[in-house]
């Protein structure tokens, strides 16, 4: 959710260009839900941060 309200982003925005729905970017930002390891790759990718990033493993 940071990352994307820094971008100034939409959770509609990130869910149509990840190709999921706008519920699972939802459910993501508030840990109902965990991403698969496939979007987290894809949230990797489309951010420009590391999977470990966004696991917290790195800063």
């Amino acid at each position: 959710m940071e990352m994307r309200k820094e971008r100034g982003l939409s959770q509609a925005t990130v869910a149509r260009d990840l190709g999921v729905s706008l519920g699972i970017v939802c459910y993501w930002e508030t840990n109902k839900s965990d991403p698969t390891a496939t979007n987290i790759a894809k949230v990797a990718r489309y951010f420009n941060v590391s999977a470990d990033y966004l696991l917290g493993l790195s800063e």
